[in-house]
């Protein structure tokens, strides 16, 4: 059996397998965007798909600490609440 990469939430920081949670990648335009397929290119960070560990996100902005880069609150809002909406919607 072949195994999983795993990956640490930004938020929680717990090990989860990398399938299970939800990459969020600074492009190369500076931009904020969701990587759902874990393979565009630029500096990723991961988050779990639980809204309990993205809310706790929201709050302390952990993901400008794993990209090591400045991102504005309102960018950060934006695509958080993307994956919320789209976690709920399945």
């Amino acid at each position: 059996m072949k195994k999983q990469p795993q990956r640490m939430c930004v938020s929680c920081k717990t090990r989860r397998d990398k399938k299970d949670l939800v990459r969020v990648v600074l492009a190369d335009d500076g931009r904020l965007v969701v990587d759902p397929t874990g393979k565009l290119p630029g500096r990723g960070a991961y988050l779990c798909r639980d809204e309990k560990c993205i809310t706790i996100e929201l709050k302390a902005h952990r993901i400008s600490k794993g990209l090591k880069e400045n991102i504005s609150n309102d960018e950060i809002n934006t695509v958080v609440n993307g994956i919320i909406n789209s976690e709920s919607e399945t």
